[in-house]
């Protein structure tokens, strides 16, 4: 059985008795190739950012003061803030978090906006 070296030994690619036909491998080639291409043109973001917008047609309580845990080495705390619930037509606090800090950067809280008679909702986002 001969040996193609551009093709890896993995998950039954070669089985005892098994050969190849010209097309197969041809196919197969041009399927590596594609991918090998593909990933080298593909370029992941380096930072990606989700932008999701929600308007309110009423103005978010007042700020719910909570007591700040004590610190953690390397996290940084997200305060609480009050979320739109659609569903129910009003305000549901969200209680604050840790989260895993960022060197260089400072957590800036997402804050409501008033724009108009609306208000709205402004995601907390890592600043320099």
């Amino acid at each position: 059985m001969p040996r193609f070296p551009f093709l890896p030994e993995i998950a039954g690619f070669y089985k005892k008795g098994y050969q190849m036909n010209r097309l197969t491998r041809t196919f197969a080639l041009a399927g590596m190739l594609g991918v090998a291409l593909g990933g080298a043109v593909y370029a992941v973001p380096a930072a990606a950012r989700t932008v999701v917008v929600v308007d309110a047609g009423m103005a978010p309580p007042p700020p719910h003061y909570e007591r700040m845990p004590p610190g953690r080495p390397g996290y940084v705390w997200a305060p609480g803030y009050w979320r739109w619930d659609a569903y129910a037509h009003r305000h549901v606090w969200v209680g604050g978090y840790w989260m895993r800090g960022r060197p260089g950067y400072h957590w800036v809280p997402g804050v409501w906006v008033q724009r108009g008679p609306n208000w709205h909702w402004r995601d907390g986002y890592w600043g320099r």
